[in-house]
């Protein structure tokens, strides 16, 4: 048989399959909740998971809920990058739930920061709140005391600046990827500035997403 025969019955079998399929097929209203359920549960629902099965559905309805953003008619779904399971020890199954918003897994640097803040002004930072030194190596010869105290002294300025720079902005929360020193965290602590630092940059791309908010 000539494969061109061959090609033509496999391009009408799958016409005809492409047809039986939009006779037998139901439309689905992606925002009806029910509807949705019951299509996750027939798509996940094992003898293993047959327990949980209301909950798993729940939780990967929500999840994909999430993450879903939309823009200019569009919408973007990427569980890969922008939703993450955390495990955290102890509980049980039944504890399992969705969190509707960025966890990171890090604590305040001053014990004196608030750790509860509602609707907070966020500001997201890619570089340090510490005095940078040179790339090159520099040496210094210090002969006076005098010196050595102004060297601190333009150092300590630096760091005021930069956290005075910040203060401007009244933000409640400060996220960074890089570190805090002593210093800094000292002037923001007194502005009533809660700030958290080394966190990852994927962590940082979560939370400019959920709120929208551009990066420093």
């Amino acid at each position: 048989m000539h494969p061109t025969v061959v090609i033509s019955a496999y391009r009408q079998a799958l016409d005809d399959m492409l047809n039986i399929l939009k006779d037998i097929s139901t439309p689905v209203e992606v925002n009806n909740r029910d509807m949705m359920l019951k299509i996750i549960n027939s798509a996940i629902n094992t003898k293993a998971l047959s327990r949980w099965s209301t909950l798993a559905c729940n939780i990967a309805l929500d999840a994909v809920r999430t993450v879903e953003l939309e823009e200019n008619g569009r919408k973007e779904i990427d569980i890969k990058k922008y939703a993450k399971v955390e495990k955290v020890p102890g509980g049980i199954i039944e504890d399992s739930c969705v969190l509707k918003g960025v966890m990171v897994n890090k604590d305040v640097t001053h014990p004196r920061m608030r750790r509860l803040i509602k609707n907070p002004r966020i500001v997201l930072l890619d570089c340090s709140l510490e005095y940078k030194k040179g790339e090159s190596q520099t040496d210094i010869e210090i002969s006076r005391e005098e010196d050595f105290a102004r060297i601190l002294q333009m150092e300590e300025e630096y760091i005021q600046q930069i956290c005075e720079d910040i203060i401007r902005l009244k933000p409640d929360l400060i996220f960074t990827e890089k570190g805090i020193s002593d210093l800094a965290q000292h002037y923001l602590m007194k502005a009533n500035i809660t700030a958290i630092r080394r966190v990852r940059k994927t962590d940082n791309n979560r939370i400019a997403r959920k709120f929208k908010i551009g990066k420093s």
